[in-house]
């Protein structure tokens, strides 16, 4: 009780954020309270974990956020969710609180959210779990910019979230989003005295998917996709000497600079680039149906800036410095997520399996030069995944809100909260099953291979391999008990092994 007292004044989002999400979810109540529908769909669940060192690393990653690093940890939850119609209106609101101890906060409201849906166009507010587009959520790695790590991101949000068919062979989906984090103040209370860290940044988010293909008249289909992201706006604190506090543009004119990846930040100098930390992905895929079984290839393709987006090669200056000719020699495809899925006939033993192989060492190149008098070419390389002159990490509490191989902050043993380890490749398997109608199991295996990164190598490189073993059983009145075990073993997370333990019930009020 004393160690949860002791945390619960960190909370996760501040008191005008918590308020306005609070008024937006006590509404979508009022509209809905004389409609009898639905019932209340309630969650209380509890989790433990314990382990050798420190938590291993698939008891940690892909869980939203709500999981620790440290080597014994804690927490209860209560959800409680909803949904209505009202005409051609979809209503769907929750709550989800979560009391921990040895978490990055003793107090977490990890969703609380209204969303409206009417026909195809959801309007949403609030923060909310959202799962991996085109990947498996139980067994992939991750996705590159729009992950399943960190605690979600407080947002106003439009979308498509099902596809619109425009044609029958051609399908449409994506999203508008904007948003704040909420970590700011713990990041001033985690770090050492005198590091850099961030308040009141913003947060901006957009995607769009098109679907070829219909698999009930031919099996064979695909996606094409891009998801786009930018954290831009706050105050950066104890950026250098120069920079003891750097307040950066927060106006209309900075989320018009967010949605179109324009502007500037003040500290760019000659070099401008645009403003605030601009990331995203090209996503694709392509599958065949079988008549009981079916095979998916997939390619997450990240770039860190606006030069990637294109695919473009390097420009130049003349030599009276005016800017000449861009000539469009094309990035190398070195970097991304390679993913095979397949999905077997029905059977008692292995219901999907997956495999990634992930590859982030090029970065565009070992070299970046900007143009000077003396040498007008500019080459472009070294760009650093997930790192930020201003920003420091594209990070949410700590954990990396994109794939969590590349190695979290919160594993930084001096508390400094930046990406240490980008450069790597990774091999990853996982599979799953249902051998009876109450038994789920999945298993996670990943070999990695690390070198820190351009600026800051590791002096040898470093090696991580990891499982996870993870049995659900469903016991009667909705109860659910479930056991994950997990084994670190290498140089670059050092040797864990783990044990972690939930029980759960749901229900109706």
């Amino acid at each position: 009780l004393r160690s949860f007292e002791k945390h619960a004044q960190s909370i996760m989002l501040s008191k005008q954020s918590l308020g306005t999400l609070f008024v937006s979810f006590f509404y979508c109540v009022a509209v809905t309270a004389q409609s009898e529908q639905n019932p209340w769909v309630y969650e209380a669940s509890t989790q433990v974990s314990f382990a050798s060192n420190r938590n291993p690393f698939w008891l940690n990653a892909n869980k939203h956020g709500l999981s620790s690093v440290r080597a014994q940890s804690a927490y209860i939850r209560a959800k409680i969710t909803r949904q209505d119609e009202i005409g051609n209106w979809h209503l769907d609101y929750g709550a989800d609180i979560a009391g921990a101890i040895d978490h990055t906060s003793g107090l977490i409201i990890q969703q609380l959210y209204g969303e409206a849906q009417y026909k195809k166009v959801r309007f949403a507010i609030g923060s909310k779990e959202r799962p991996l587009e085109l990947k498996n959520d139980e067994l992939s790695s991750g996705s590159m910019t729009l992950g399943i790590n960190s605690r979600p991101i407080p947002q106003a949000r439009i979308e498509l979230p099902d596809y619109w068919q425009v044609t029958p062979w051609l399908g449409m989906k994506g999203h508008v989003a904007y948003g704040w984090f909420t970590d700011g103040k713990w990041q001033e209370n985690y770090q050492p005295t005198g590091s850099r860290y961030v308040r009141k940044a913003l947060y901006h988010s957009k995607s769009g998917y098109l679907h070829f293909g219909n698999e009930e008249r031919f099996p064979l289909s695909g996606t094409l996709g891009l998801e786009m992201a930018t954290q831009f706006g706050g105050t950066i604190y104890n950026l250098d000497a120069t920079h003891p506090k750097v307040k950066l543009d927060h106006g209309l004119k900075a989320f018009w600079n967010a949605f179109f990846s324009g502007g500037n930040d003040p500290t760019d100098g000659v070099y401008a680039n645009n403003s605030g930390n601009m990331l995203g992905s090209w996503i694709a895929d392509i599958s065949y149906k079988f008549p009981t079984w079916k095979v998916r290839a997939y390619y997450d393709h990240f770039f860190e800036d606006h030069s990637g987006l294109f695919l473009l090669g390097s420009g130049g200056w003349n030599a009276d410095n005016t800017k000449q000719s861009r000539h469009f020699t094309g990035y190398k495809l070195k970097d991304g997520l390679w993913g095979v899925e397949v999905t077997l006939p029905k059977n008692r033993f292995v219901s999907d399996i997956v495999y990634e192989y992930l590859y982030t060492k090029y970065q565009s190149g070992p070299l970046y030069h900007d143009h000077t008098a003396q040498i007008p070419d500019e080459v472009g390389g070294k760009d650093g995944y997930y790192s930020h002159n201003l920003y420091l990490a594209w990070a949410h509490w700590g954990q990396v809100i994109g794939n969590p191989l590349i190695t979290s902050p919160i594993y930084n043993k001096d508390r400094v909260l930046q990406i240490r380890n980008n450069r790597l490749f990774a091999h990853h398997i996982g599979f799953r099953g249902n051998p009876t109608d109450r038994l789920h199991y999945r298993f996670l295996l990943t070999y990695s291979e690390n070198w820190g990164s351009y600026f800051v190598p590791f002096k040898d490189k470093k090696y991580n391999t990891s499982i996870l073993c993870e049995v659900s059983y469903s016991l009667p009145k909705d109860w659910q008990i479930t056991s994950s075990f997990g084994i670190d073993r290498g140089n670059l997370l050092d040797n864990n092994v783990g044990l972690q333990i939930g029980l759960s019930k749901r229900g109706l009020f």
